[in-house]
C-alpha cells in the first residue's frame, strides 16, 4: 500500500472549492485512492460528500492511500496539489 502523509495548504481547509479542485484531481488520476485525517477512517478521495465529510482544515495533516498500479505517481501529484493549496487544477494531474 503506497501512502502519503501531507498537511492541507489551503487555508479554508478542504471546503468547497479547494475540495471540488482535490476530488477532481483524484478522479483524473485514474486510480483509487483515499483520504483519511490522522486516526481517522480512510474515505473514497474521488467523492466529493466524503471529502468534505472529513472537515479536513488547513495545515491539518490527511494520508493519502492507494495499492493500485500507478499509485505511487497518482499519490505524488495529489500530494503535491494538497500541500500546495492551488486555486486551480494543474495539466500535469
Amino acid at each position: 500500500m503506497a501512502e502519503r502523509r501531507v498537511n492541507v495548504g489551503w487555508a479554508e481547509g478542504l471546503h468547497a472549492r479547494p475540495a471540488s479542485i482535490f476530488v477532481r484531481a483524484a478522479t483524473a488520476t485514474g486510480v483509487p485512492v483515499t483520504i483519511a485525517k490522522s486516526g481517522g477512517t480512510p474515505v473514497n478521495a474521488g467523492s466529493m460528500l466524503a471529502v468534505l465529510g472529513l472537515g479536513a482544515q488547513g495545515g491539518e495533516e490527511i494520508t493519502l492511500a492507494s495499492d493500485a498500479d500507478g499509485a505511487e505517481a497518482a499519490l505524488d501529484r495529489l500530494a503535491k496539489l494538497v500541500a500546495e493549496g492551488l486555486d486551480e487544477l494543474p495539466e500535469t494531474v
